[in-house]
């Protein structure tokens, strides 16, 4: 531990680059995955903006357990299925997945085909589940 105070003492403006840095690349990898909402706003969305869901986890995770009335589109076959989902680019989309990190990926793919309204749900199906959230089997 000692080392680590004399390094940080000989070498602050290295280590304030570095932290510097660090805290660039958080905020891009963040910004990259999207707007994301907590379940408490999801569920704003959904009772008061008639939002739809898109859970994006793979067949076997859907049968464990999903929000109502979810829109269930794996991952895999978003961009093949993302006509199904052209009625609906004027409502908010809230995209789930297990702990929300995928969903970041197929919110950039929902954006791009101009899907403005889109989000991820933070936390994904854990956090849902965490927080007694309904959900159907």
């Amino acid at each position: 531990m000692d080392q680590y105070i004399e390094f940080i003492s000989n070498h602050p403006f290295m280590v304030a680059a570095w932290v510097l840095t660090l805290m660039m690349f958080l905020m891009f990898e963040r910004s990259k995955a999207g707007k994301a909402v907590t379940p408490a706003q999801a569920t704003s969305l959904i009772n008061k903006e008639n939002a739809v869901i898109i859970d994006i986890r793979p067949k076997k995770e859907w049968a464990t357990g999903h929000i109502t009335n979810a829109k269930h589109i794996p991952l895999s076959d978003l961009d093949r299925r993302m006509d199904e989902l052209s009625k609906y680019k004027q409502r908010p989309i809230i995209v789930v997945c297990n702990l929300g990190q995928a969903a970041g990926s197929a919110t950039r793919k929902l954006k791009a085909a101009g899907f403005e309204n889109a989000v991820r749900l933070s936390g994904g199906m854990t956090e849902w589940k965490g927080q007694s959230l309904p959900i159907i089997k």
